[in-house]
């Protein structure tokens, strides 16, 4: 029997955290000096900036990067809770209205402590919960489970309640070099990462969110778990063996 070849089409994933740019426009330095804007930096938005985007649309050919309707698949950082929860509502509610695919990452113990209310108003959505071992305990304390199992965990936030019947949670939780703990339907796999000699490891910044890009690379080509996970820890493993989160020209993944 010859497996299924799904190609993934352009925009089936949008991602959302703090983006540099979704409204591109080329413009002149009155511009940017009228906003107190440099060139080739990045900034958060302040009151005066409000006018900003009013001001492009009606003097510039503006470019906007849309693709919530597109997109079949979201993806979001815990992180964005702290800028717009309502954003991220909005997007899960879009995705179970429309039968797609919701993911989020629990993303640091800070946000599980200290944005406890927003994550929980927008986890009933949640079709794919990824985080490492630390934060899948700092998740357990503040809903009182009194367990640091993270296998038990994992199952835990897994049959937590949904908004739609579509899709069951999953819950997909790293740990270092230890295996990684996926729960579903109140079971749970463990599937080995890939083991690197000390000498080899470089820097692990960025090695959990290059893991959920392999995964997400797979899933939305309709793979199977396995496949997605082990190319969440292919990627992972390249990141950790260079500087900072960067890639080679090409990948070897097979």
């Amino acid at each position: 029997m010859m497996a299924r070849l799904v190609m993934a089409s352009e925009g089936i994933l949008l991602g959302m955290g703090n983006p540099l740019l979704d409204i591109l426009a080329v413009v002149d330095d009155e511009f940017l000096n009228k906003y107190d804007i440099k060139l080739n930096n990045a900034i958060r938005a302040e009151e005066k900036h409000i006018p900003m985007n009013e001001e492009m649309g009606s003097k510039y050919n503006v470019e906007c990067i849309a693709g919530v309707e597109k997109a079949k698949y979201f993806y979001i950082a815990g992180f964005f809770l702290t800028g717009s929860p309502d954003s991220i509502q909005l997007v899960a509610e879009h995705a179970a209205a429309n039968n797609k695919v919701f993911a989020m990452n629990l993303s640091s113990r800070f946000i599980c402590e200290f944005s406890k209310d927003a994550q929980e108003k927008v986890l009933p959505y949640m079709d794919y919960v990824f985080g490492n071992e630390t934060e899948a305990r700092a998740f357990s304390k503040v809903h009182g489970w009194n367990t640091d199992n993270v296998e038990e965990i994992a199952v835990k936030i897994s049959q937590l309640s949904k908004a739609s019947g579509t899709y069951k949670r999953i819950t997909v939780i790293t740990q270092g070099a230890d295996p990684v703990v996926v729960a579903e339907d109140g079971t749970v796999k463990k599937f080995p990462v890939i083991l690197l000699p000390k000498e080899k490891l470089v820097d692990t910044n960025g090695a959990g969110d290059a893991f959920v890009g392999g995964f997400l690379s797979q899933l939305v080509q309709e793979k199977p778990i396995e496949e997605c996970v082990r190319a969440g820890n292919y990627a992972a493993n390249v990141i950790i063996q260079r500087s900072g989160c960067t890639y080679p020209d090409k990948p070897d993944f097979h």
